[in-house]
C-alpha cells in the first residue's frame, strides 16, 4: 500500500517524471487510463531560482491530474530549498527529489545519481528541503553509483531518518544507465531496513512486467517510465491484470483515438503548431505493430495542424479496417 498525503493507493502503477515527455497533456492521458500517481518532468533547481520561464512552466499542474508530484533536481542545497519552496506554491501533493538521473550533464553538475556518491551530503540536502516545506518530500534514486558501490540500504535509512515519506528505487546502478537487467531483489532488502513506502522502478515495459514486479517483490507501488511512451494504456492493461480481469483489447481504433486525445490535450496547453511538432516523437509508439505505419509517420511529419493529423490518421484507420488478412503486406497508398 502506498500511503502519502492522504492517499492510500493499493498496488499503484505510477507515471515516472521524464524530461520532454511527462508534460501536462501526457500526464492527463495516463491519468485517464489509470495511472495512480503522476509526476512532472524533472525541474532544474538552478533554473527555478534564476527565474527561468521555461523551467517554471514545467511545474504547472492541474487538479484533474491529482495525485501529482513535482520533481526537482540539483546539486546545490540552497538552490534545492529555493526550488522546493517555489514548487510548494503550486500546491502539488508531494515534492520529489531526483537522486537517480544517470545522464552525463546532470551527474556532471553534482545532481541526480551523483548524489549517491556521498550519502551524508545527500541526507543533509534532503533534510534541508524537508525542514523548509510543509508538503511530504519523497526521493527517487538508484541502487548505487556502480556495482562496487551499491549503497541503497544506507541511503534509504538516512533518508527515512530525516523525514522522507517514500522512496522510489530504480533497480540499476548509475553506470548501467538503462542497460542490463534491473535487480528487483533490492526492493525486499530495502523494505527490511525502512518502514516508508518503496516504489519499484526499472525494467517495467509491459503490463506483464508490472504484474511480475508485484508478484516477485514486496513493492508498495510500481513506476513506469519508458514503457509508457507511446503506450499509455499500460496503466489500463496493468489494472486489468492486477484485478484478475480479462485483458483489454488494444485495437487500432483504440491506439489512434488515444493518440489524437493526447494531441488534442497538448494543443490546449502548448498551442497547435508547437503541439503538433512536439507530438511527432510519440507516433512510433502509438502506431507500433500497425502495418505500413512508417508511411503514415512520414506523412504526419509534413503537417502542422491538428485537423491535418486527424485526417491522416482517420484515413489510415479506414484503411486498416478495410484490409483483410491476405492484404497485410500490401502497400498503403494514403490520401
Amino acid at each position: 500500500m502506498f500511503s502519502i498525503a492522504g492517499y492510500n493507493i493499493e498496488k499503484g502503477v505510477f507515471l515516472a517524471p521524464m524530461e520532454d515527455i511527462s508534460d501536462i497533456s501526457f500526464r492527463l492521458v495516463c491519468k485517464e487510463l489509470g495511472a495512480g500517481f503522476v509526476y512532472t518532468e524533472f525541474v532544474n533547481s538552478e533554473g527555478l531560482v534564476r527565474g527561468s520561464e521555461k523551467t517554471h512552466k514545467k511545474m504547472e499542474i492541474l487538479d484533474d491530474e491529482r495525485p501529482v508530484g513535482i520533481q526537482i533536481y540539483g546539486g546545490n542545497p540552497d538552490s534545492m530549498v529555493g526550488a522546493a519552496r517555489f514548487a510548494e506554491k503550486l500546491n502539488p501533493d508531494i515534492i520529489d527529489i531526483n537522486a537517480g538521473c544517470w545522464v552525463k550533464n546532470v551527474v556532471g553538475s553534482g545532481a541526480g545519481a551523483a548524489l549517491m556518491k556521498d550519502p551524508e551530503a545527500l541526507q543533509n540536502m534532503v533534510a534541508s528541503v524537508v525542514k523548509n516545506v510543509q508538503l511530504p518530500v519523497t526521493v527517487k534514486t538508484r541502487i548505487g553509483w556502480d556495482q562496487n558501490t551499491i549503497n541503497i540500504l544506507e541511503v534509504a535509512k538516512r533518508l527515512e531518518d530525516v523525514g522522507v515519506q517514500a522512496l522510489t528505487v530504480h533497480c540499476r546502478t548509475r553506470s548501467q544507465g538503462h542497460t542490463g537487467i534491473p535487480d528487483w531483489s533490492w526492493i525486499e532488502k530495502i523494505k527490511n531496513v525502512v518502514t516508508i513506502p518503496i516504489v519499484l522502478n526499472g525494467g517495467i515495459m509491459t503490463a506483464q512486467d508490472v504484474n511480475a514486479a508485484f508478484s516477485q517483490t514486496p513493492a508498495d507501488a510500481v513506476m513506469v517510465a519508458r514503457g509508457a511512451i507511446g503506450n499509455p494504456w499500460i496503466f489500463a492493461e496493468s489494472r486489468k491484470i492486477l484485478n484478475g480481469e480479462p485483458p483489454i483489447e488494444i485495437t487500432p481504433e483504440f491506439k489512434i483515438s488515444t493518440c489524437l486525445r493526447h494531441l488534442k490535450l497538448a494543443t490546449g496547453v502548448k498551442g497547435e503548431r508547437r503541439a503538433v511538432i512536439e507530438h511527432r516523437k510519440f507516433y512510433t509508439g502509438y502506431l507500433k505493430f500497425l502495418r505500413n505505419a512508417s508511411q503514415v509517420r512520414a506523412k504526419i511529419m509534413t503537417v502542422y495542424t491538428f485537423s491535418e493529423v486527424e485526417e491522416i490518421l482517420q484515413t489510415y484507420l479506414n484503411y486498416l479496417q478495410s484490409c483483410s488478412e491476405d492484404e497485410i503486406n500490401k502497400t498503403l497508398e494514403l490520401i
